[in-house]
């Protein structure tokens, strides 16, 4: 009987640590894709940004994230920020497509550098130059940017860790959001601001 006892009180806690482990919106699991498009989505990511995406999780109103170390409380608030202030400029505009959190999944790799040219904090990654190649944004084959869309669908980009300056994540966001919601709304603004070396920026919606 008292073997018995132990392998039962060993079962109960083994089933509380599982359950523990499913909750949603703070838990914290190895990256293990589920799918090929998983499979496939991670492997670019790795391939552009040089890192390995161990960790996921997912921000409090349900968007996707991968990264490299635990992601701060901060952070997943803020991704959660941006998004919901493009949601707000995206309705505000007649668009309806791809207006939810768990449509997104958000990559964050390693800074490539944490200070801009003028010494100001700015998380960047580095990202081959293409089209900017020649231009005052070429760092010698790359440029520098605050973020990347990887794909549309499934909708994803990648962004770099912040230690602060959180609202700054916010913004990347909302702005990096905007060329997918554009993608799934107004294909033709889309076209014209998808590639900034042609001039623009962000916020395209105001």
């Amino acid at each position: 009987m008292t073997q018995l006892k132990v392998r039962l009180v060993r079962l109960i806690a083994l089933f509380a640590m599982l359950a523990c482990a499913l909750v949603t919106g703070g838990s914290f699991q190895t990256a293990s894709a589920q799918s090929r498009i998983d499979r496939q989505l991670i492997a670019q990511a790795e391939r552009e940004s040089g890192d390995r995406f161990t960790l996921q999780t997912s921000t409090p109103r349900g968007v996707r994230v991968f990264a490299i170390t635990r992601p701060r409380a901060e952070t997943l608030r803020a991704i959660d920020d941006g998004f919901t202030n493009l949601f707000t400029v995206a309705r505000r505009h007649g668009y309806r497509a791809r207006l939810d959190y768990s449509a997104f999944t958000v990559f964050i790799a390693r800074a490539d550098r944490t200070q801009d040219s003028q010494g100001n904090y700015s998380p960047d990654i580095a990202v081959p130059a293409g089209q900017y190649a020649g231009s005052g944004y070429d760092q010698g084959g790359y440029i520098y940017a605050a973020g990347k869309v990887l794909a549309y669908n499934p909708s994803s980009f990648i962004i770099a860790e912040h230690e602060r300056s959180f609202g700054r994540i916010s913004d990347i966001v909302r702005f990096e959001g905007e060329h997918i919601i554009l993608y799934y709304n107004d294909r033709a603004l889309y076209e014209r601001t998808k590639d900034h070396s042609r001039g623009g920026g962000h916020p395209i919606l105001q």
